[in-house]
């Protein structure tokens, strides 16, 4: 049911050259790693993002970078300094994503039913761990390496709320910019992971696909409080999605206040972060429907046996949201700007439909 995959010894030519390729390019960065904050630096790691495009994308047969080179990317997005570095980086780290996949559905053939493939060695930004072997768990280090275990993931989802708080003007600067792309590319990779899985769930109705997934590993985690995670995404996409619902103050939308964050900061950065603000929203949808699609095949595998002791027992994140706006009422306004959501939550069965319109009367 499910394949997985990993290097042999007829793609040892193949690694060969990759290595070297890895060695020169990362060569680039390590040579100004003492002054990486210099134009110089920049520069090289503009050239470097260039010769993984080169060496990877450009080719039709092109081959996957090593791990050591997408980690290398993906570190130039976390510490991007400059719009360009950050830009660049994020879309090549999801160009990476689309053509070298590390999960997907094969095709069938014949008689044959499709398998869901894994590629084990393929890089990941996530540390995550299957609440098996605690202590080894425990040993882990949060942000190992620069990677992503569950309590940085939602640190950035904190940081992306304290984010809609604050006034447009406010938010314009590379690092507000750059933690943005950074969850999106984070969605990003979840989504990759998940949608074949889901598919091969609904067609043969075997838990275990989703039980590995990396989503479900992230919120199944006893390091993090499930229900305020959930409730910051929740105040995240309200608050940034504001901005696109023509409720917020319009003073901020004012020729005069952009004018002035256009004086005070780059312009460039102002309006690349309109647009990538909305696609923040986009991510965060994503990423709330990817979860609640979750939940109801969880719910749908425990009616049928499938589900154990150690897969735990979480609360819906419809359940979370009808909490919220029972007992919350200023997020009442923002909610029902995101038409998504709550179309969403009323498909998802009766009882729910019912506690839903009781609470927004």
């Amino acid at each position: 049911m499910v394949k997985r995959k990993s290097s042999n010894n007829c793609n040892r030519r193949i690694r060969i050259n990759r290595g070297g390729m890895e060695a020169n390019t990362l060569a680039i960065l390590d040579s100004n790693e003492s002054h990486k904050d210099s134009q110089d630096a920049r520069d090289d790691s503009v050239d470097f993002l260039e010769a993984v495009r080169t060496a990877s994308l450009l080719p039709e047969n092109g081959t996957p970078p090593t791990e050591k080179m997408v980690e290398a990317v993906f570190q130039i997005l976390r510490a991007g300094k400059s719009l360009e570095l950050i830009m660049s980086s994020y879309e090549l780290l999801n160009e990476i994503e689309k053509r070298f996949p590390r999960v997907y559905m094969s095709e069938s053939s014949g008689n044959d039913s499709r398998e869901l493939v894994v590629i084990n060695e393929a890089w990941l930004p996530f540390v995550v761990f299957s609440d098996v072997m605690s202590s080894e768990r425990e040993a882990t280090p949060k942000n190992s390496d620069g990677l992503f275990d569950v309590n940085g993931f939602h640190e950035l989802i904190q940081g992306l709320a304290e984010l809609a708080n604050k006034t447009i003007s406010q938010r314009v600067d590379t690092e507000s910019l750059g933690n943005m792309l950074l969850f999106q590319y984070l969605v990003n990779v979840l989504e990759e992971d998940f949608v074949p899985r889901i598919n091969m769930y609904k067609e043969t109705m075997n838990w275990n696909l989703l039980r590995e997934c990396l989503l479900n590993m992230l919120l199944g985690s006893r390091r993090v409080n499930y229900k305020v995670l959930m409730k910051d995404c929740l105040s995240t996409i309200c608050g940034l999605c504001q901005d696109h619902a023509g409720i917020v103050d319009e003073s901020e939308h004012s020729e005069t206040s952009m004018g002035k964050s256009y004086e005070n900061h780059n312009t460039d950065v102002a309006i690349a972060l309109l647009e990538v603000q909305k696609t923040t929203c986009l991510a965060m949808q994503k990423l709330l429907t990817m979860i609640m699609e979750l939940d109801m095949s969880k719910k749908q595998a425990h009616m049928e046996g499938q589900t154990t002791r150690a897969d735990g027992v979480r609360t819906p994140l419809a359940e979370i949201i009808l909490d919220e706006l029972t007992y919350d009422r200023d997020i009442l306004s923002p909610f029902l700007q995101v038409n998504w959501l709550r179309h969403h939550i009323r498909s998802i069965g009766l009882g729910i439909t019912w506690s839903f319109d009781h609470a927004l009367c």
